[in-house]
Parts: structure tokens; C-alpha cells; sequence
């Protein structure tokens, strides 16, 4: 990363783990920044689907009623935060008043009841993905992790984000920076 870059204003931007990362749990992961401010930071990982969980039991032990139209959604590893809660990262087609944030035209990002009950109708956002657990970051903590080289900073796309190829979003966000993923090392050096 140039390190004139400005790395205030990083909501709506990928985060895209080095080889490196010294966390496990963030492990080639792609994370959308859903807010960023000197406050600290909030994203949710994109490419890491649970496999303990799918949408229709979610649906269930909510006692929400899925319709004719309700689609089939993933369920993701969001983060280790407050792994109990929910978060539906959505296109831009959706707004709840008092309960989407929106990040920018095309991404927003809900966290009620209302918005699962609308999807289980087969109504709501155009594009959606279901997480548990969030990534957060406290005052200075992503600054200080994106000066180690943890990790890439990159613009998004509705496509890469609510792709079905999980496995391929971070060859796929990375590829989009011009960058080969097996050219990659993971430690990182200082001219």
C-alpha cells in the first residue's frame, strides 16, 4: 500500500488478508469495511460460509415462515465478534429506515429481524449475504494493521462480494489489484 494513502474514509472498500496474517481465523479472507472512522472499524467477511448453519434453520429457530419465493442464503463466518448476532450485507435496492446502514449506493448493510422476515417472503434486497460475527477494530487498531502489511486495500464490486465462488473471492479481489496471489510472501520486507 502507498503509504500516502488515505486510509480514513475505508468503509465500502475490501480488506484482503496478506499471506502473512497472524491470525488464523483471518486466513485469506476478504472482509468488506461496512463503516471506518477514528473510532475504530466494522467489516464483515465475505468468503468464509458456516457449514454448522444454513438459512432455513436460521428461519426455523427464529420462527420466521419462509414463503414459495424465499431464496436459499449462505450463512458466513462474519468475524469473532458477537458471533450470536446477525448482519445481512445487501445491495443497494434495500433501505430500512432506522435499521440499514448504508455504506454507499450499491451496499448496505441491515441488522434486524425485519429484513430476514423479508427475505424468507422473497422480498428484500436484490443481492444478499447472511453473516454471524462481525470483524471490528478499535481507534487506530486497522491503521496500525494495514502499516504491518496485514493487509491490501481494495475497491469492491456487487459481483466479486455476492459471488457463490468462495473459494475463488480472494484470488478473485486480489486479481483485481493486478496482483498474482502465488507471487505473494508471506512476510513482508522494509527498503
Amino acid at each position: 500500500m502507498d503509504k500516502t494513502e488515505d486510509t480514513t474514509r475505508l468503509g465500502g472498500k475490501l480488506l484482503i488478508a496478506m499471506p502473512g496474517m497472524g491470525d488464523a481465523r483471518f486466513h485469506k479472507s476478504v472482509i468488506f469495511l461496512c463503516a471506518h472512522s477514528e473510532d475504530g472499524a466494522m467489516g464483515l467477511i465475505v468468503n468464509k460460509p458456516s457449514p454448522a448453519l444454513c438459512f432455513d434453520e436460521l428461519l426455523e429457530q427464529l420462527s420466521i415462515e419462509s414463503g414459495a419465493r424465499a431464496r436459499s442464503l449462505p450463512i458466513y463466518f462474519g468475524g469473532p465478534v458477537e458471533l450470536n448476532r446477525g448482519f445481512v450485507l445487501h445491495s443497494g435496492d434495500y433501505l430500512q429506515s432506522g435499521n440499514t446502514i448504508r455504506v454507499d449506493e450499491e451496499f448496505g448493510m441491515t441488522a434486524s429481524l425485519e429484513v430476514l422476515k423479508a427475505l424468507a417472503r422473497g422480498d428484500g434486497p436484490q443481492k444478499a449475504l447472511l453473516a454471524l460475527g462481525y470483524a471490528g477494530w478499535g481507534p487506530g487498531q486497522l491503521e496500525s494493521e494495514i502499516a504491518r502489511n496485514s493487509w491490501l486495500i481494495s475497491d469492491t464490486s456487487l459481483e466479486l462480494v455476492f459471488s457463490s465462488d468462495d473459494n475463488g473471492k480472494w484470488a478473485g479481489a486480489l486479481g483485481a489489484l493486478g496482483i498474482d496471489p502465488r507471487l505473494l510472501s508471506t512476510s513482508a520486507g522494509r527498503a
